[in-house]
């Protein structure tokens, strides 16, 4: 047991979990629980309208991850202050950061960004924003108006990436490719906005190995969070029609808690960890049915970490 103590006191994190997890790194500044509002401004995606590409990415239905409280039809803060009266009764929590998630949320003009980013820093008890959006949806004048407000506030940008294969890319239409990545990552670091990425592991004509070298090509990439999660077939899109039709394999929960654990070995400890398992709704679930909420399959990772004596970066090679 002192043995363990030693090496817990070692994480780089500064703290017990076996992974740099989000929660714990929130709480470590803030001193609190900090709970993400999620609000849905109406926005779309290039690869939508036809921009790009039309349709959008072949497994993409919003539905499957928005929150009962988030319509479109609502002002920003009618959104925000019933998500965050939902969320003191549930969590406690009583400061906030405000989650623009649906579609590309820095897919229109500066002037209609400012009104929408503005108004909701407005309302009391948020601190900061988390902006999800594609690389191609970002341009010099936008990061520079994000660097103003990341001057005061919490801001986070969260770009999209999926996969670092250009093939993959194209599979799944998302009408950018890997260097669209690179190129808003770089023109987004180093000015006090926090960078999120976002990563999908389980498309079927991938590999386990390019899914490993994934945390070795991210280590090095100047980025705050991770977020990851399973491949999921929902229903109204372009991937449960193809799942339909021909049935194609997919991850079993052990499968991918094994591929977790080799890939945050692997991963660079500084990076932090905001999701590696995602659930969707069951009335939008067609495939896989793990039966486990995504709680269960922490306390599963938390058990497998601490049995084979592993942890994030273990074998990191750039340490």
């Amino acid at each position: 047991m002192a043995a363990m103590q030693k090496r817990q006191q070692t994480f780089p994190w500064g703290h017990a979990k076996r992974y740099n997890s989000f929660s714990q790194y929130q709480r470590k500044i803030y001193g609190e629980r900090v709970q993400k509002v999620s609000v849905d401004a109406g926005f779309t995606c290039p690869n939508r309208d036809g921009t790009v590409a039309s349709g959008g990415c072949i497994y993409c239905n919003n539905e499957s991850f928005n929150p009962g409280y988030n319509d479109a039809g609502k002002s920003i803060t009618r959104q925000i202050e019933e998500g965050i009266e939902f969320l003191k009764r549930r969590y406690k929590a009583r400061k906030f950061i405000v989650y623009f998630q649906p579609y590309s949320n820095t897919y229109a003009s500066l002037d209609t960004l400012k009104r929408y980013y503005e108004e909701a820093l407005s309302v009391p008890d948020v601190i900061g924003l988390t902006i999800g959006t594609r690389p191609d949806c970002v341009d010099e004048a936008k990061i520079a108006y994000l660097q103003q407000l990341a001057a005061t506030c919490d801001i986070t940008v969260e770009y999209g990436l999926e996969s670092i294969s250009d093939t993959t890319l194209k599979k799944v239409n998302r009408g950018h490719n890997v260097q669209a990545y690179l190129d808003a990552l770089y023109m987004t670091a180093n000015r006090g906005i926090k960078i999120c990425t976002h990563m999908i592991f389980g498309f079927p004509w991938e590999s386990p190995d390019l899914w490993l070298q994934t945390a070795e090509w991210l280590s090095d990439k100047p980025f705050d969070f991770l977020k990851i999660h399973q491949l999921h077939v929902v229903k109204e899109t372009a991937l449960a029609r193809m799942y339909q039709k021909n049935p194609f394999p997919l991850l079993g929960y052990q499968d991918y808690m094994d591929l977790i654990i080799s890939f945050l070995e692997k991963l660079n400890p500084q990076i932090v960890i905001q999701r590696l398992f995602g659930e969707a709704p069951p009335r939008t679930l067609l495939a896989p049915h793990w039966n486990l909420r995504n709680t269960e399959l922490l306390q599963i990772l938390d058990q497998k970490l601490e049995e084979r004596d592993t942890w994030q970066g273990k074998h990191y090679a750039g340490r």
